[in-house]
């Protein structure tokens, strides 16, 4: 009986006259036999029968015949539950991030492309009925992701991310990577379309003008949200390498061109932001999280299994066990 509900548990109510038919019964008990007076019983010494011992059974039968009716109009059922949603209102979603050398810079701990990592994951995760796409750029741009409801192939794609010079040729080419993310998103059908886009500089790269770019998102309808990701004055930037391949770094100035980054997000209706810390990264995720809301229709389907029989069948069989029993084995009336 687990994970079982009743339709109308008022009948249990009926339980509580269960007692008064019980002390009715035992008030009752010696009207239901025939009595003789007589001055000794001397003569009628012998033992109970183990019939007449058992007479209260045809008594216990026809209680729990009535527990059994009274649970069977209960109408004990078990319920499956089905959960189905469909999306009113998808979104799709292109995070544009900047793979640069200076996201090696170490404002952001342990860096700010670690920092951006670890918060985009998030960001996903917590996006489960849209889809999303990841576009790196560098001087240069192309797509690590094309936009996809599998969520688990986008974090995978996100966590691999990492400065290789070998595939990007470093710089910053912001309209590059911008354009790429359009080029993911300008055939989508779904009702609202935005980029993500990252970046921890300026412009110095890529043959693609930012603001053209924007002029393109606008023409598609797609709202971009810049980041810019960097404290405010210095931090520590890598600018060689060592032997064994590591880097070594010394404080520079933080440079981002914030000017563009707002013109951007304003020419398509988005929000610019800036990242100074790994709290402040985490924030804006969670902002934008909200404005880009996605409306959910939960549909549940109620499948009924009805319980109520076997307690019904029940009664029967215990009132005609009372019935045969008092109309064979004991002659009498109740």
């Amino acid at each position: 009986m687990k994970d079982v509900t009743f339709l109308h548990p008022d009948f249990f109510w009926l339980f509580a006259v269960l007692p008064l038919a019980i002390g009715w019964y035992i008030w009752k008990r010696k009207q239901q036999t025939a009595t003789l007076k007589i001055s000794s019983l001397n003569a009628f010494k012998a033992k109970p029968s183990l019939l007449g011992r058992l007479k209260p059974v045809l008594f216990a039968l026809r209680l729990l015949a009535l527990s059994a009716i009274i649970v069977a109009m209960a109408r004990p059922r078990t319920v499956d539950v089905n959960n189905r949603t469909k999306t009113t209102r998808g979104i799709d979603i292109v995070i544009a991030m900047d793979v640069s050398g200076s996201m090696l810079a170490r404002d952001l701990k342990p860096n700010r492309m670690e920092a951006l990592k670890d918060v985009a994951e998030d960001f996903v995760d917590g996006r489960p009925n849209d889809r999303i796409g990841l576009v790196l750029y560098a001087g240069e741009a192309y797509t690590k992701t094309p936009v996809t409801s599998d969520k688990a192939l986008v974090i995978d794609a996100i966590k691999s991310v990492k400065y290789d010079e070998s595939v990007l040729k470093d710089g910053t080419g912001i309209g590059t990577g911008l354009a790429t993310a359009i080029n993911r998103l300008k055939d989508s059908k779904a009702k609202s379309r935005i980029i993500i886009l990252l970046t921890d500089g300026v412009n110095n790269s890529g043959v693609i003008d930012p603001r053209m770019a924007a002029d393109i998102a606008k023409e598609y309808g797609i709202k971009v949200y810049t980041i810019g990701i960097g404290t405010n004055g210095n931090a520590e930037f890598p600018y060689a390498k060592r032997p064994d391949g590591t880097f070594l770094y010394k404080m520079m100035k933080v440079e981002i061109d914030q000017e563009l980054m707002k013109e951007i997000a304003k020419k398509t209706e988005g929000k610019y932001f800036r990242a100074t810390s790994n709290t402040k990264l985490k924030a804006i995720y969670d902002e934008i999280n909200k404005l880009e809301t996605t409306e959910i229709q939960e549909m549940k389907y109620y499948n009924y299994d009805e319980q109520y029989r076997p307690f019904a069948w029940a009664a029967l069989g215990l009132l005609l066990a009372e019935i045969i029993a008092r109309k064979t084995l004991y002659r009498s009336f109740i």
